[in-house]
């Protein structure tokens, strides 16, 4: 069901950094919501169309923050967010106490040195990346992993309830903590959805019936339902990427490895996805993994 937002009644002056796959439908959803929201992204017209939803498009991130009340991050990855925050001046042009939300999924340790170097300038961190896809952002029901100062996520309540649900997980870095456990089973449970489906059509079952006979026990889940679908019709247009969905378990088991905890599983499916971009698999849908699977059992 899609959550339709409702006016803020204190309309907020957001900016919003990287309007992409993800950032198009969150930064509609907060100008219906009645926020005055600026944008940016490093290739203009792909924030263009914004302007025709109320927001104002910007040539520079610098410019898009500097009236800003929040600054929401959708950009690539951290070494992307700490560019655009300390070497083109986004952080240096925020308006003192203004809090800088990373929505993006970027390593823990990376939000955690940002949001030490934000707060010695006087500006405040959230890491709140979130999960649900496209299909959660355009329908405002994204699930949001918070890390950071108790005070800083009660502030951004107004920008969360236009999004989605809300959790506040810990302190800087736990977000984004939250979010890597989150694509760690992501990413798990295609490999085994696609697996599985596989091996039902290699042993003669028809692979949607397959599908269709599991729903609603214990193997039920909504991979299984949405991802599951797509492998069935054969739908990898991207939603999530192969190649993010690497990022995403390469930065898990990176931390995982900071913290000293091993995690077996997530490395042989991170080798999966490997092999399938290495394959030219890293546009399609993260349930292209199927793929990759087919052509090992002849299956394409």
């Amino acid at each position: 069901m899609t959550n339709t937002p409702e006016t803020s009644q204190t309309p907020l002056r957001l900016a919003v950094l990287g309007t992409g796959l993800m950032g198009q439908p969150m930064a509609r959803r907060l100008c219906a919501a009645g926020h005055r929201v600026h944008v940016w992204n490093r290739t203009r017209a792909k924030a263009e169309p914004l302007a025709a939803f109320g927001a104002t498009v910007h040539a520079t991130p610098a410019q898009a923050v500097r009236d800003a009340d929040i600054v929401l991050s959708l950009l690539e990855n951290g070494p992307v967010v700490g560019h655009v925050l300390f070497e083109l001046a986004a952080a240096q042009a925020m308006r003192s106490a203004a809090l800088f939300m990373d929505m993006a999924s970027i390593g823990p340790r990376e939000a955690r040195e940002h949001a030490a170097r934000l707060q010695e300038m006087g500006l405040a961190h959230l890491d709140a990346p979130v999960s649900g896809g496209t299909v959660g952002a355009e329908a405002g029901t994204l699930a949001i992993m918070v890390g950071g100062r108790t005070q800083d996520f009660l502030r951004a309540q107004p920008v969360f309830s236009s999004l989605g649900r809300a959790t506040h997980v810990g302190s800087h870095g736990a977000g984004q903590i939250a979010k890597l456990a989150n694509q760690m089973i992501v990413g798990i449970t295609i490999g085994a959805v696609a697996e599985a489906l596989l091996f039902a059509a290699k042993g003669g079952a028809d692979m949607a019936r397959v599908r269709e006979a599991i729903g609603g026990g214990f193997a039920e889940s909504r991979i299984l339902q949405l991802h599951g679908q797509r492998m069935v019709e054969r739908d990898f247009a991207p939603r999530g990427r192969m190649a993010v969905q690497l990022k995403d378990l390469r930065n898990a088991l990176a931390t995982a490895r900071e913290i000293g905890f091993d995690a077996p599983i997530t490395a042989v499916l991170d080798a999966l996805y490997a092999q399938g971009v290495e394959h030219g698999l890293g546009e399609l849908d993260h349930s292209g993994l199927f793929v990759e699977l087919a052509r090992r059992n002849a299956l394409q």
